[in-house]
């Protein structure tokens, strides 16, 4: 049981690999990813931040701020899955899955590599945005650092959620 245990870990820390090499290679792709939810939220704070803070009743920078950066966060987390729906379906309709089953690994372990891959992106892009966030004003109004590190785990699973939804979509679909 352990072994079985340990080659399915080992076969998806190889396939978590493969996913990373893939965002290595073409990095205009992860840049996409890590860079538009920053312009978003630069560019509705400071160029539609005065108009739209008004639709709030006349609320400061600071609320406004307050009131984006967490919309920001979750468009981000489901920014970054679409590449991983994209992804599957590639792999689905260009035959490499067909032949990782011809070998003797871990089935899942293609899904788990993915997956992995994409909550890591997500994690990645959250942090960026949140720092940016906190760069421009978005403050704590009370939470504690515990509460800060349980909302970061809720974000994570979000991700992880949402990312499964992206895998199971990716493979019915029948291209990419």
């Amino acid at each position: 049981m352990s072994s079985t245990l340990s080659l399915a870990v080992r076969d998806s820390s190889t396939m978590l690999r493969r996913n990373l090499l893939h965002a290595r290679r073409y990095p205009s792709l992860t840049l996409n990813l890590l860079l538009t939810p920053v312009m978003l939220l630069l560019l509705f704070v400071y160029v539609f931040g005065d108009v739209m803070s008004a639709g709030m009743g006349g609320a400061d920078r600071d609320a406004y701020v307050a009131y984006l950066v967490p919309g920001l966060l979750l468009m981000t987390i489901g920014s970054t899955v679409i590449g991983t729906a994209v992804s599957v379906a590639n792999d689905m309709n260009e035959g490499i899955i067909a032949r990782f089953r011809t070998m003797a690994i871990h089935r899942p372990s293609i899904l788990v590599g993915h997956v992995a891959g994409s909550v890591l992106q997500s994690v990645a892009s959250v942090v960026l945005v949140g720092a940016v966030g906190f760069a421009i004003g978005f403050r704590s109004t009370g939470a504690t650092a515990l509460e800060w590190l349980a909302a970061f785990g809720l974000l994570a699973l979000f991700a992880l959620a949402l990312t499964w939804i992206a895998v199971g979509m990716g493979l019915v679909s029948p291209n990419a």
